[in-house]
């Protein structure tokens, strides 16, 4: 175990001084990326953590039910000082008086002895139908869920993380944009001014101006919320990262590989299918521990014990510390069969109840099966649309230049309305919008993509990882 351990911690070395590395790069370079903040999320986000603890709480249980198969071995000392009045006739079971050995003396009264006794008791179980198995089996089911479980914590919170990332840095775009508009309606309104001032243009074209350049400032605004709101967001996963600013890297400069995208898609390699299947495998298991449950129950019992009493049989009482010491031993062994008769109505409700569980269980796994398949149809068209939008975006954003140039030009001609003019800004500033947000729903597209595959590596690769 030490040995595994060592090995374990010299093979995580390697990663943590990556990390590490990647950090001081990272602050470095006034800037955070991607491959930090998924990394980050993977470590600490308390929900991975739930996770690891549930799967080794599950190791645990898994332990517990192997230790069924193994002997008990019972030990016992008593002392005791009590009276030794003894009388014939029998008792029900019950937990209430204590037990007492000996001959009925014929008298009573109230004087008291010692006794004393040791003892060991070794039970052991040495076959059980199947019902042990069963229940390990059981244990086994519940740890892969559990495993399962965690890879598809740790699949969410890298998607989640990630998208976090990629909308803060769309917010960015958006702002850019933004405060591009505002930066072109002040240039226009300094030129508009001097014509107005020269009386070549009415003073309601400047009005109007303001009027945009008010709403540029506006729309600023809310892209500057929005960075704040998709920062927390990303936050939540990565609070490192809050000292840096995203860094868009290739994800605003390159698009990515999509030949893979048409691959055959296999449900069962996500971990959300192969934690309905552990769910599915730990009902059935259970069924079949409350089948075997209607059993007679074998078992091999030896005792040896000593006891000690100041009582004679003929009434007499042994003075001093008589009895305080075990000196009469005794030792049994023998086989102990019982079998719950009664049990079968209970154990029969509890088998339909089983059965109910492990016929929902498989349904859902069916439901898994089939919502992932439409995820994947969904995520594979929207792959296609936001690639088809990223390449046509640069074509947006040329016309609509052109159209403002145009427009410009017969405006200080005098051959067109201030409205040819902002209706041409708009039209820019959302192109310029479009396009640069196009690149990251491509990405983010992909992303969704490998979600539903239920592997983001790929994605991680190429977004820099």
């Amino acid at each position: 175990m030490h040995h595994r351990r060592r090995l374990l911690t010299l093979s995580c070395t390697p990663l943590i001084l990556y990390a590490a590395i990647a950090t001081a790069q990272n602050s470095a370079n006034g800037g955070t990326t991607l491959s930090i903040v998924v990394s980050e999320a993977e470590k600490n986000y308390p929900s991975i953590r739930v996770s690891q603890e549930d799967l080794n709480a599950s190791a645990a249980r898994l332990s517990l039910a192997r230790t069924a198969y193994l002997p008990r071995l019972d030990g016992l000392a008593q002392f005791n000082r009590g009276t030794r009045n003894n009388v014939f006739g029998q008792l029900l079971p019950q937990a209430v008086l204590p037990s007492m050995s000996g001959p009925v003396i014929g008298t009573n009264n109230g004087g008291s002895v010692w006794g004393s006794a040791t003892g060991l008791l070794v039970n052991w179980q040495p076959f059980d139908f199947g019902l042990r198995h069963a229940n390990v089996t059981a244990a086994t089911a519940a740890r892969d869920k559990a495993r399962a479980t965690g890879q598809r914590t740790v699949l969410e919170v890298a998607a989640g993380s990630a998208d976090a990332y990629l909308t803060e840095l769309a917010s960015m775009s958006t702002k850019t944009a933004a405060s591009a508009a505002v930066q072109n309606w002040e240039t226009l309104k300094t030129s508009i001014h001097a014509l107005v001032a020269a009386q070549l243009r009415p003073g309601a074209d400047e009005s109007r101006v303001d009027a945009e350049r008010a709403a540029a400032v506006t729309q600023l605004a809310l892209a500057e919320e929005a960075i704040e709101t998709s920062r927390a967001t990303m936050l939540k996963f990565a609070p490192q990262s809050g000292i840096n600013t995203p860094t868009p890297g290739r994800l605003q400069a390159e698009l990515p590989d999509l030949s893979a995208a048409d691959a055959s898609f296999a449900p069962s390699q996500n971990p959300v299918v192969a934690e309905q299947e552990a769910t599915v495998k730990q009902n059935a298991a259970q069924f079949h521990a409350i089948e075997r449950s209607w059993v007679p129950q074998f078992n091999l019992e030896a005792a040896g014990y000593a006891r000690g009493t100041g009582a004679e049989t003929n009434g007499q009482r042994l003075t001093g510390t008589n009895g305080l010491a075990p000196n009469v031993g005794n030792y049994v062994a023998g086989v102990n069969i019982s079998f719950p008769f009664l049990d079968f109505v209970s154990i029969h409700a509890r088998e339909s109840e089983q059965a109910a569980n492990l016929r929902a269980a498989k349904a859902t796994e069916d439901l898994a099966v089939r919502t992932l398949q439409e995820q994947f149809s969904q995520a594979l068209a929207g792959v296609k649309a936001a690639k088809t939008i990223a390449e046509n975006t640069p074509i947006e954003v040329k016309s609509a230049q052109t159209a403002l140039d145009q427009a410009t030009a017969r405006y200080k001609a005098g051959l067109a309305p201030i409205d040819d003019v902002a209706q041409a800004q708009r039209l820019l500033v959302q192109a310029q919008i479009d396009d640069s947000v196009a690149r990251l729903n491509v990405w983010r597209a992909f992303l969704r993509l490998q979600f539903v595959r239920g592997d983001l590596q790929p994605f991680l690769d190429q977004a820099g990882r």
